[in-house]
This record gives structure tokens, sequence and C-alpha cells, in this order.
């Protein structure tokens, strides 16, 4: 058990909704900014911890795409919360399981004493990226933002019991954005194709690499944890496609015992994860005690799961 607890949270959503059919997605409105929704759920957050931002040890970005090359995205979050304080800032990204990734992170810094309190950050506005010729994923993403405050647990049954991630780097093309940095740096965008600048899915071999590796990636991830499926309180998973649910069904995953909001919400890529583990904290679906198991997929092929005792 990696002791730490969850001080506080806090989310963006931006107003600007669409409709697909029955489904709604939501688009960040053009005068707001990446950077002002990854800010604003920070101060959500540490508003609701009680925590001041020159309190903060370390600040972890962790969305899928960042606001420019250099700095880290964490810098620029942290320059919006404050200009002075004592705080580190890093960026961490496998996509869109950046938040797992960095809550891993952030418990093994706060089981080893190096920080008291730990900013960690998501959110994407992918909807920025996206083709409009391109169906599948025009009509599936949505833009927020999410972040929570971490703190060494004084309790030793809280925090992170278990964790694993792994790439299938044979996938590793069938979700991309390919233009920018330096596989197209800004001298060469006029010559560039500018669809490799605009997101990029082969939705169906996705979707089957994943049914291929997920159910021996979980099996072998509740044998090395020792946790049961009744063990578990509530599963977050990303939020990825209408075909969650089966996906979920494969694994065994209790309908009753999982966020599935995909038609409500769609995808909303880095933020997916924390966003429904802070509408399951908000509406008391899961308290104190309870263990809930964060998890998905994303381009990689790359899969999280972790395990946290609340």
């Amino acid at each position: 058990m990696r002791r730490c607890e969850i001080a506080g949270w806090g989310t963006m959503l931006p107003e600007r909704t669409v409709r697909f059919g029955e489904e709604v997605r939501y688009r960040i409105e053009d005068h707001v900014s990446h950077l002002d929704m990854l800010a604003g759920a920070c101060e959500r957050a540490l508003e609701h911890a009680g925590v001041a931002a020159d309190e903060v040890d370390l600040v972890i970005g962790a969305s899928a795409a960042g606001i420019q090359p250099i700095p880290c995205t964490a810098a620029l979050v942290l320059e919006r919360l404050t200009l002075t304080g004592h705080a580190a800032a890093f960026d961490v990204n496998s996509t869109c399981t950046s938040f797992i990734t960095a809550l891993d992170v952030a418990s093994r810094f706060l089981e080893a004493g190096a920080h008291e309190t730990i900013l960690v950050f998501s959110g994407d506005v992918g909807t920025r990226f996206l083709n409009p010729g391109h169906k599948e994923s025009f009509e599936l993403f949505s833009d927020a933002a999410a972040a929570v405050v971490l703190r060494r647990s004084e309790d030793p049954a809280r925090g992170v019991i278990a964790s694993a991630q792994r790439t299938w780097p044979a996938y590793a093309h069938d979700t991309e954005i390919r233009g920018g940095l330096s596989h197209s740096p800004a001298q060469r965008y006029a010559d560039a194709d500018p669809a490799d600048y605009l997101f990029d899915m082969d939705g169906r071999r996705a979707l089957l690499g994943m049914m291929r590796v997920l159910p021996d990636f979980f099996d072998a991830f509740h044998a090395s944890s020792g946790l049961a499926y009744d063990d578990v309180a509530l599963w977050v998973p990303h939020q990825a496609s209408a075909a969650l649910g089966p996906m979920l069904d494969r694994l065994g995953i209790p309908a009753d015992r999982r966020m599935d909001e995909v038609a409500s919400f769609g995808n909303m890529v880095s933020a997916s994860v924390p966003f429904m583990l802070a509408r399951a904290l908000d509406s008391g679906r899961i308290g104190a005690g309870d263990t809930v198991i964060l998890c998905g997929t994303a381009a990689g092929l790359t899969a999280n799961v972790l395990a946290l005792r609340l």
C-alpha cells in the first residue's frame, strides 16, 4: 500500500454542447483556452482541499496534448496559480490514461517522503484537433479538465493498493496526431500534409487490439494484486467509445459497479478518468474506505489499471 488520499478535486466543463442523435458532447468556447480550463480545474481542487497554491510541493501535468512544446504544461498552469511557492512541476503523458500514470507516480513520491502535497491535473481540448470529415472521431470527443490534490495519508489503509501499465507497440499508429514537434516542425508546416495535424484513428483496429490484450492484462493484475472483483466498489474506466459497455462485459465487470457515461459526455481524452472519478465522489456513489479501480487504454497501445482505497 502506497499511502495517499485525495484531499480535494475539481472539474471544468464547457457550457457549449452539441448533439449527435441522443448523444451529448461538450465543446470548448472560442474565447476560452486550454490553459483556462486546466487552471480552473486546479483552482477548484485547491479550494475544495482547503490548500493554497503556495502549499503545493509538486504539480504534475497529465494531458494528452500540451499547450505548447516548451515549457511543460505543468509549469504554465503553476504560473496561473502562483508566482511564488516552492513547487516543482513536470508533465507525464500516456495520452488518454495520463491521469492514472500521474497518480501512480505521485503516490510513489508521497510514499517515499519526497513530497507532502501534490496537485495532479488532466484535460484536453481534443475537439480543436478533430477532422470534420472523420465522422467516427468527430462525433465522439468532448473537452474537459479535472484535477485532484493528493496528500500522504496517516491512515495505513488508504492509498494505492496496486497498479500496472503496459504498452503493445504493434498498435502504436492506430491512434495518432503526426504533425508537430520534431516530426514536422513549424518551418516545414507549409509543405506538410494538413491531415498530419488532425486526429487520426483506425477505430476498428484499435478496438480489436484492445479486445485481444485486455483480458490477460486484467487477469494478471488481479492475480498479482490479490484483489477480487467483489472487493471493488466501483470501476472508473476511460470513456473511450460506445464499445466501452461490451468491453467491460467481456472483462466481467458488473454493470452496477462501473462508470459508463459515454452517451452523456463522450471521450474526454485525459480528463475522462478523473472527471468520472469526481462525479462518483460528488454523487456519494463512492466514499472513504471504498476501493476503486481506475483503468483504461490509450494510444500506444497502452493499458493502465490502478486500485485505490479512498
